[in-house]
């Protein structure tokens, strides 16, 4: 039996990337200095990171933090996968080389995620075909990131092709064995989920999380109001574990059960005025970390994964 997990963080806590306005003043060395003093083990990479392999290993040693993984913004419902190729080489360097095991991949293509456009307006895959298309090229792409050491992790998001659960259900059923799920606990209940029943679906495909909780009330409002994906950020509908609506204890016991081992990343798009950046990315911390140890212990009986050896190893 085991549970062999870790806990990282996204700087977006600190400052956005889809809005750098939001917490811009906060340096970088103030989020890590934070975030390794909370208990954090790693982070993902952000708009204030450098780019460079060495620059960045030294920027993260420093304060004694791993690279959990960074986003990539893809584009292959426009683009070919030799295209694709070309274009994720510097960014899949820089992963490989501070060893990150995954990148997170989001389909930029058409998207509105940072526009004023209202969420219905999010482009959509209509024929079969269509989907196979594109799921056939991810694959080819996923073949190559795997062989420079780099999982491609899927992100389901908000304004994109692959929104609801419809949509990754989709995906998933026409993807080969070596694209990843990345599982985003808020944008999956914001996309009208049940996260838990979701994750059920898909865990055996997930190689990374994102833990974020939300606020019903405010995606409701978003919806009723035609709100675009940064107006619902900008008005609260993302916060960190423990302080939404989403039932942690119940996806983290999935996730136990079925022998995931990897990283639990806390990633809540909020104005850092609204909500202080310690305050909340230690509230999420704190409640993650409690229910991580508490499920270790009770940790049952699971088919280990391929590859994976039986043991029983808790990373908080």
């Amino acid at each position: 039996m085991t549970f062999d997990v870790k806990i990282g963080i996204n700087p977006i806590s600190w400052t956005n990337d889809d809005l750098p306005w939001l917490g811009g003043d906060i340096p970088l060395e103030v989020a890590l200095s934070e975030g390794k003093a909370i208990g954090y083990q790693g982070f993902e990479l952000g708009n204030k990171f450098p780019r460079e392999p060495a620059a960045l290993r030294a920027v993260l040693s420093k304060h004694g933090l791993e690279l959990v993984s960074g986003w990539y913004s893809g584009q292959l419902a426009g683009r070919s996968v030799e295209e694709e190729i070309i274009a994720v080489g510097p960014h899949l360097k820089l992963l490989a080389e501070n060893g990150a095991k995954v990148m997170v991949y989001g389909e930029v293509a058409d998207t509105i995620q940072g526009s004023p456009l209202p969420l219905y307006k999010r482009p959509r895959f209509i024929r079969d075909e269509q989907w196979w298309t594109y799921a056939d090229k991810l694959t080819a792409f996923a073949k190559y990131t795997l062989g420079r050491g780099v999982r491609l992790a899927y992100h389901h998001h908000m304004g994109a092709y692959v929104e609801t659960p419809s949509d990754v259900d989709k995906l998933m059923s026409r993807v080969g064995d070596e694209v990843g799920l990345l599982f985003d606990s808020g944008h999956m209940t914001f996309a009208g989920g049940d996260a838990e029943a979701e994750l059920k679906k898909h865990v055996a495909r997930v190689c990374h999380v994102h833990c974020k909780d939300v606020r019903p009330e405010v995606v409701r409002m978003a919806r009723n109001r035609n709100w675009s994906f940064l107006d619902a950020v900008i008005n609260g509908a993302f916060t960190v574990p423990g302080d939404g609506a989403v039932d942690f204890e119940a996806l983290i016991g999935l996730l136990r059960d079925r022998g995931y081992r990897g990283w639990m990343v806390v990633e809540a798009e909020q104005d850092p005025i609204v909500a202080p950046s310690y305050a909340y990315a230690e509230k999420g911390y704190r409640h993650l970390r409690s229910l991580i140890e508490r499920h270790a212990l009770s940790a049952a009986p699971y088919p280990p994964r391929e590859g994976g050896e039986v043991g029983r190893r808790v990373t908080t």
